[in-house]
């Protein structure tokens, strides 16, 4: 009983790892790019749409170029 506790606990905190984690993929999702942001998805949402952040919609979902959005992010500090 209590290895299976013990378990499901260690997988929740590898859970929760993985979504804080910045993802290194080419082309992010949503919520990908809110953690690489540090930002809510509910902002990204709204620039996304606005048309602030460069992205494009795949259906009904957004996707981000990581370089594009790196390349975006250096022309906003300059």
């Amino acid at each position: 009983m209590i290895r299976g506790t013990t378990q499901r606990l260690e997988n929740r905190r590898r859970s929760a790892l993985a979504a804080t984690r910045v993802p290194t993929d080419a082309v992010f999702t949503i919520d990908e790019l809110a953690i690489y942001l540090k930002l809510p998805k509910r902002t990204l949402y709204k620039l996304a749409q606005e048309g602030t952040v460069p992205g494009h919609k795949v259906g009904r979902h957004w996707r981000f170029h990581r370089e594009t959005i790196d390349n975006w992010l250096k022309s906003k500090s300059k």
